[in-house]
């Protein structure tokens, strides 16, 4: 897995599973899902750095990360 200064644990990704109503979560389970949702919100976070760049700002705006999603 790649190696973000903050990502989702699997103990969140559990808690983000059972909030949608899974009863009961495999360790791996949970593992695989919190490195899908860090995988996609680290490349969305670069697209959205990407779109901020090239309208010339270096501040990310929420409209950056909609538009990155």
């Amino acid at each position: 897995m790649m190696s973000f200064s903050m990502e989702i644990t699997r103990r969140a990704a559990k808690r983000i599973l059972k909030e949608a109503g899974a009863v009961r979560i495999s360790d791996t389970a949970a593992a695989e899902f919190a490195e899908i949702i860090n995988k996609f919100s680290y490349s969305m976070a670069k697209k959205a750095v990407k779109l901020a760049s090239h309208a010339k700002r270096s501040t990310v705006k929420s409209e950056d990360i909609e538009l990155a999603a």
